[in-house]
């Protein structure tokens, strides 16, 4: 399998198959956010115009990780029929979602351009460039934008595609791909450092861009001296690794295989050094069934490292079963294998003395809730993040860990459901914060943070965890 280091690595690496295309009238676009990072890099090598292409994915109510279409800027819009009719999607709750969705794409459009006009594609050659590509639905409109936008010729280049959707893209007059494997699990699989991109990096490597095309523009003698390096250690994106800037002791840090009845399951396990045992362990429930992968879960995870503890991101779905979306909400398989995980903790000479927590997203959390409701259920905390613990349903009462919610200002079916849940969690303390401004994924500025620093403080109180000097009062 084709792993890059970084969205630098895939860039320059995209780079070389996009060569022929120098000399040409190209603009290059990025979809913000972590397509951009990528974008730059084949920019630069192609000495093209850098630009983004704002589209947005429409989720499905209550399931918002499961794309059932998407949007773009112009008022561009691609939906799977098939999967509306099989997730019984009314045409009121599309309307809903892309009304939503709609709004937060005018604003991302404001704050990634800060006033900034969009390139003229007329008549040139546009090539859309994204970090990866999974169903498709976003790379789909954003080859429509900008065919609408006037490009004679689009070009979708990517790192990494599933290869059934390389083969089915017909809103490109081609398609680009380093990497395009049969059996295909998620975009961050493919990368060791998949940090999500932040709106402020985007709009630094759009100043950027500017700032070397005018260089460009206004000394083409000394070009080859202004135009940046292109070495990994000073690209764009580089210097935001997950915990920029600060140490942290790792003594354990490695991909494990964890016994789960007929299956094993696969995880990723990082314990903090330190002079005695590591006092907690959380265990990660996705709700796609992934966490090892999941960018928001790594950079949750990354969060929970600086204040001591240790994690365990777990894949509570096989590879092969990741494709049948059904088992997604099988709430009993799920919560059968974190409560595997956890017995496997157990009996490890590292972790056997550990209180575990769970964190659950998305059906993960009603997962997590299901198997803290079980007799002797060894946990010790739980945490939900845009979590369905409404799931759980009659096993809700039985909880006894401490548990917080937490929930998105505008995830408003999902905020229902926690309020109703927290009302049946009656034999355990339960919260439910709210963090303003935030959707389902989290994917505003600073929503993320919030959370992650929520889900810090309630572990460190629950799992006793004595916060190392230098991660006090942190915040990403």
């Amino acid at each position: 399998m084709v792993v890059f280091d970084d969205r630098v690595d895939a860039g320059r690496r995209l780079s070389h198959l996009l060569m022929e295309l120098r000399g040409e009238d190209v603009v290059v676009l990025g979809l913000p956010r972590g397509g951009v990072p990528v974008a730059a890099v084949v920019a630069e090598a192609l000495g093209a115009p850098l630009d983004v292409i704002v589209v947005r994915k429409l989720g499905v109510p209550v399931h918002a990780e499961l794309a059932m279409g998407a949007i773009g800027e112009g008022g561009v819009k691609v939906v799977d029929h098939a999967l509306l009719a099989r997730a019984r999607v009314s045409d009121e709750e599309l309307e809903s979602v892309e009304r939503r969705e709609r709004a937060v794409l005018d604003a991302r459009v404001e704050r990634v351009r800060r006033g900034r006009p969009r390139a003229d594609l007329q008549g040139r050659v546009a090539v859309v460039v994204d970090d990866g590509i999974a169903t498709g639905a976003t790379a789909r409109v954003a080859c429509r934008v900008a065919r609408q936008l006037g490009a004679r010729r689009v070009v979708l280049a990517v790192p990494v595609a599933p290869a059934e959707t390389v083969r089915d893209l017909p809103e490109a007059d081609a398609v680009v791909c380093v990497s395009a494997p049969e059996h295909f699990r998620a975009v961050g699989a493919h990368y060791d450092d998949f940090t999500p991109t932040s709106d402020d990096e985007v709009v630094r490597l759009l100043d950027q861009a500017d700032r070397r095309a005018q260089r460009l523009e206004g000394a083409a003698s000394s070009a080859a001296e202004d135009v940046p390096s292109q070495d990994p250690s000073h690209g764009p994106g580089r210097e935001r690794g997950l915990g920029a800037g600060m140490s942290s002791r790792v003594l354990t840090d490695e991909d494990v295989s964890v016994p789960a009845g007929p299956v094993t399951i696969m995880g990723h396990l990082r314990l903090p050094a330190g002079t005695g045992p590591t006092p907690g362990v959380v265990v990660f429930a996705h709700g796609s069934g992934s966490s090892r992968h999941s960018p928001r879960n790594r950079y949750v995870a990354q969060v929970l490292h600086e204040a001591g503890l240790g994690t365990l991101l777990l894949d509570l779905l096989t590879p092969e079963e990741e494709g049948d979306r059904a088992l997604v909400f099988d709430v009993p398989l799920l919560a059968g294998r974190l409560a595997a995980a956890t017995g496997w903790l157990s009996r490890r000479a590292d972790t056997g003395e550990c209180l575990v927590g769970y964190f659950g997203a998305s059906t993960g959390a009603g997962a997590a809730l299901w198997a803290a409701a079980e007799p002797g259920a060894r946990v010790a905390a739980v945490v939900s993040r845009g979590g369905r613990p409404d799931l759980a349903g009659p096993r809700l009462s039985a909880v006894r860990a401490p548990t917080l919610l937490i929930v998105g200002s505008e995830d408003r079916d999902v905020l229902r459901l926690n309020r109703a849940a927290r009302d049946e969690l009656r034999g355990c303390r339960c919260e439910l914060a709210v963090v303003p401004g935030a959707t389902h994924l989290f994917e505003e500025p600073g929503t993320l943070a919030e959370a992650a620093a929520l889900a810090r403080d309630w572990f460190v109180a629950h799992l006793k965890v004595s916060v190392p000097e230098p991660a006090r009062g942190w915040r990403p």
